[in-house]
């Protein structure tokens, strides 16, 4: 009684009602009927929002572990951009419903990351897919979007304190690549939290190294001819060291326009090389007199969202298309959309009218974005130095848009103890045993790829996906 009487009644309210809602959000939230499903699923799923300070309110969307969820562990999920929302991980990726085309429908995802662990999606930042912020500022940056991260996590186990003693996996895809290890720098300070390990899918590690590995792939992927080949080493290398990353010869800089045209814009797939692009081109970018040129041939105005000198081009000419949609580039998004837009969908989900309409990704989100963090080596050594985390860094072998060999060259980058050379890791389908890709082990980190995936690689994947979870969750060798 004595603390109450030190606080003001507003507090001492708020107070109250945090207690209440500890005992209620979960009820509250708890998913009774979701449409699109022939039958109803035998797990229990929440949906709702984790407030953080300054009146944000994130989404999640939580689903319990199909096998024992009082002891699996919980698995938080984030999808990049930064500004595309997480639901299309759920929906599209690893959840336990697949959107179909008609965008009504639901099918069970007999590879679902739940079967095994209790996964958590969340939409971040505000702004993303249904978050949202009371007073609709949606200018942020990286430190800023790890704190509310944090904060939305503890914000969740105080929602659900029955998951605090599970054990705890960040994951995360493309921009997560940022998102996951600066969080888990907070994470692994706060022993209330029981983290076991990070695994970040084809992840933005390093701009410098994405940008200096792509040419590379693309020319040995046969992209480049032989005679760009040649002026690309002539002019952006000197002693065989090439600079394709901030190499201010203006002959290097007309090279890599055209690598970066051949690549995003010549109607290539750059989520997945060997991939038809669905829906076709929608967008060209070419050099006119040195000048950049944007032809779109769609209604959807497309940022490429990870590369550093990409993004400088496009971010000015991008601001004056703010009221269109941004979509990645060959990504058919419209069954997602359809959806979660559909007015019984948001009921079931309990989404607050005051959330705009869902898009895969933001415009206003994305463009404001303040990008602090050119690369994560600190917040990887920082994890590694503790010596009792599992890390995870993979990436399908066929995508452009965080390739894999510039994330082998951050990993090696590390300079952590080899446990296992480089070797093919194994995993069973229908037609018998597989090469699901390579993997090099270290004290506590590893490398892999899975073959022939792109950017998303448990929608092109997923029998090869959920083996390689499995032993990631499990700490068995993969």
């Amino acid at each position: 009684m004595q603390v109450l009487v030190m606080m003001s009644l507003p507090v001492v309210c708020y107070f109250l009602l945090s207690l209440l809602a500890a005992e209620a959000a979960p009820a509250a939230d708890e998913v009774a009927y979701l449409p699109g499903l022939q039958k109803q699923p035998s797990f229990k799923q929440y949906s709702g929002y984790l407030t953080v300070p300054e009146g944000k309110h994130l989404h999640y969307w939580f689903v319990e572990s199909q096998k024992n969820p009082s002891s699996d562990p919980v698995v938080l999920w984030l999808n990049g951009g930064p500004g595309c929302s997480s639901l299309d991980g759920l929906l599209t990726e690893h959840g336990p419903f697949l959107i179909q085309d008609d965008g009504v429908t639901l099918q069970y995802n007999p590879y679902s990351w739940n079967k095994i662990s209790n996964v958590l999606y969340l939409e971040s930042p505000v702004g993303v897919g249904f978050s949202y912020s009371d007073d609709k500022n949606y200018i942020t940056n990286d430190t800023e979007v790890s704190m509310n991260n944090y904060l939305a996590l503890k914000e969740f186990y105080r929602l659900f304190p029955e998951f605090s003693k599970n054990e705890l996996f960040l994951t995360g895809e493309s921009y997560g690549g940022i998102y996951i290890p600066t969080l888990a720098e907070r994470v692994m300070e706060d022993a209330a939290l029981n983290l076991q390990g990070v695994a970040v899918g084809n992840g933005m590690a390093s701009y410098e190294l994405n940008d200096n590995s792509l040419v590379f792939f693309a020319y040995y992927h046969g992209l480049l001819g032989t005679r760009l080949w040649s002026e690309l080493q002539m002019f952006c290398c000197t002693d065989g060291t090439c600079n394709f990353y901030n190499n201010q010869n203006q002959n290097c800089s007309a090279g890599l326009a055209e690598v970066q045209d051949i690549v995003y814009s010549s109607g290539l797939n750059m989520y997945n090389l060997y991939a038809t692009c669905p829906g076709g081109v929608r967008h060209r970018v070419s050099v006119d007199g040195g000048k950049l040129v944007i032809r779109d041939l769609g209604n959807s105005f497309i940022n490429h969202p990870s590369t550093h000198l990409w993004n400088q081009k496009l971010r000015g000419l991008a601001s004056l298309h703010l009221s269109v949609r941004l979509d990645p580039p060959c990504t058919n998004s419209t069954p997602s959309t359809l959806y979660l837009n559909n007015p019984y969908v948001r009921a079931a989900l309990h989404i607050s009218p005051k959330a705009l309409d869902w898009v895969i990704c933001s415009a206003e989100v994305n463009l404001n974005y303040g990008r602090l963090y050119l690369d994560v080596r600190k917040q990887y050594l920082k994890l590694l130095s503790a010596l009792k985390y599992r890390v995870l860094v993979y990436n399908g072998d066929v995508d452009m848009a965080c390739n894999f060999l510039g994330d082998e060259w951050f990993v090696e980058s590390l300079q952590q103890q080899v446990e296992v050379q480089r070797r093919p890791w194994l995993y069973d389908d229908d037609d018998g045993r597989q090469v699901g890709g390579f993997v090099k082990e270290f004290d506590n980190i590893a490398f892999l790829t899975v073959k022939g995936s792109g950017h998303m690689v448990p929608s092109d994947k997923p029998i090869a996906a959920f083996a390689m979870f499995s032993r990631f969750i499990k700490r068995q060798p993969y």
